[in-house]
């Protein structure tokens, strides 16, 4: 029987061991897509408890909870911070299988020196072992950082967002980690929102542009574009549905933004069709710039509307949603390609059953202008698990070329997640050791060793020009 999460942790074959002990271990971390507050970083928060950092805001952990029947009380409500953690180790202690297991047991190793297990009978005393370690000066924002050896962040931001803390954090000589805005328009796009009007007065402000068309819009979006770029942005992200493609005449978006402006209503096929014409015109904003644009889709969002009217968005409550389809998606593409206008890209599914359909889309638009231009997004979401990692893995080894996978991101809330790089390091070094034990890829260490390398930070850099 194999130690439990010992140093050989989901590395079952000897190449494996080497793989990743010898190379993918010691590589920098690139975290090109999390949703961590750049103000915390700025003013190097320190956390009083475990709880602070562990449950705050993590709806992952809060889902299993709710699993494990946890009265609200003590996963979003008023409950004292011990209580709290109390409840999360006795759902813990019941996730044989789940990821949250192997998450939340590497970081209890890495940050707190805590190689047990934890569960309902030793919560307390785990619980004031955190405690006291937080209280030490390396423990604050900052030094969670360094510890974990990431040379690269970029957060979610707003068009709308001043980057005021991404400002800070760049004139602070003492923190040499980038910190870098990355674009998220969602909320300049989805003008089905009974919120969008506001939302539209606050981009008018800051862009000094008045939005009375949709050519207006778009040129304060423009605006927004290059003050971000001018701060080092490099990337955006979208969260869609779905990657829709009903394309319409200039002239019809324009009714359909002056319909919305006059405060009418919008039917789904107007929806989609002023829905693509924006992208349209952010993807190829993003190829101006230089920038990657990643498409986060199959997401069907804020389902238990109960509780969403409770607690408001990113709180537990989303599903994957089957809508959409490969066609709409290289339909999309090809809109942009066509023009010679398409960007870098980074394709996500919440739906593990695209794996193969993204495979495919990919290989119809790479070209010399990058290496791997087109790339299949690390399993995002649900999928951010041992099964979910090797398949999509697997499946892009199938259709495409592994060894020019951008590799992975925490896409997370919590300063302690960095060990999610450290898991999908072991699960690739572990996938490509079977591979190599099985005879199906000659034993070249050096080679072999240079390509986890790669995957883990080198492709990352190179990728996106950090």
């Amino acid at each position: 029987m194999k130690p439990f999460m010992d140093k050989d942790f989901l590395l079952s074959t000897e190449t494996a061991k080497i793989l990743y002990h010898d190379y993918a271990a010691k590589m920098p971390i690139i975290d090109y897509h999390c949703h961590i507050n750049p103000e915390e970083i700025a003013k190097d928060r320190s956390f009083d408890t475990i709880t602070q950092v562990w449950l705050g805001g993590d709806h992952y952990k809060w889902r299993q909870m709710r699993s494990n029947g946890i009265d609200e009380k003590y996963i979003t409500g008023d409950a004292s911070d011990i209580e709290k953690f109390e409840k999360w180790a006795e759902t813990l202690q019941k996730a044989i299988g789940n990821p949250l297991y192997h998450w939340s047991h590497l970081e209890l190793q890495r940050y707190f020196d805590y190689f047990g297990t934890l569960g309902a009978k030793n919560a307390e005393e785990v619980f004031k072992l955190c405690n006291e370690k937080l209280s030490q000066p390396e423990m604050s924002v900052r030094g969670l950082i360094k510890q974990s050896n990431v040379e690269t962040i970029c957060t979610t931001d707003d068009p709308i967002d001043s980057l005021e803390w991404h400002k800070a954090i760049a004139e602070d000589s003492s923190f040499d980690v980038k910190v870098l805005p990355a674009w998220r328009p969602d909320k300049a796009m989805n003008l089905e929102k009974p919120e969008y009007l506001d939302y539209l007065a606050k981009l008018e402000s800051v862009s000094g542009v008045k939005i009375a068309s949709f050519a207006d819009l778009k040129e304060a979006l423009k605006i927004r574009l290059e003050f971000f770029h001018s701060m080092g942005c490099k990337v955006s992200d979208h969260a869609l549905n779905y990657v829709m493609y009903k394309p319409a005449t200039e002239e019809e978006i324009e009714a359909i933004f002056a319909k919305r402006l006059a405060g009418g209503s919008i039917s789904d096929m107007e929806e989609l069709q002023f829905k693509t014409a924006f992208m349209v015109f952010v993807g190829k904003e993003y190829n101006r710039l230089g920038w990657v644009m990643q498409l986060h889709y199959g997401t069907k969002r804020d389902n238990n509307v109960f509780r969403y009217n409770q607690l408001g968005a990113d709180t537990g409550f989303d599903c994957i949603n089957t809508e959409g389809s490969s066609a709409e998606l290289a339909n999309f593409l090809n809109a942009l390609n066509s023009s010679d206008e398409l960007p870098k890209t980074i394709i996500y599914s919440l739906n593990p059953t695209d794996n193969a359909a993204i495979g495919t889309v990919l290989g119809c638009f790479q070209d010399a202008t990058a290496v791997g231009k087109i790339q299949q997004g690390s399993a995002w979401w649900f999928n951010d698990h041992k099964v979910g990692m090797t398949e999509q893995m697997t499946s892009l080894a199938n259709l495409g070329l592994l060894a020019n996978f951008v590799g992975m991101l925490t896409d997370s809330r919590s300063f302690l997640s960095y060990t999610r790089h450290e898991y999908f390091r072991r699960i690739l070094c572990d996938l490509i050791g079977t591979w190599v034990e099985n005879g199906e890829y000659p034993n070249d260490i050096e080679f072999l060793g240079q390509m986890v390398q790669d995957i883990s930070y080198n492709n990352t850099k190179r990728y996106f020009g950090f």
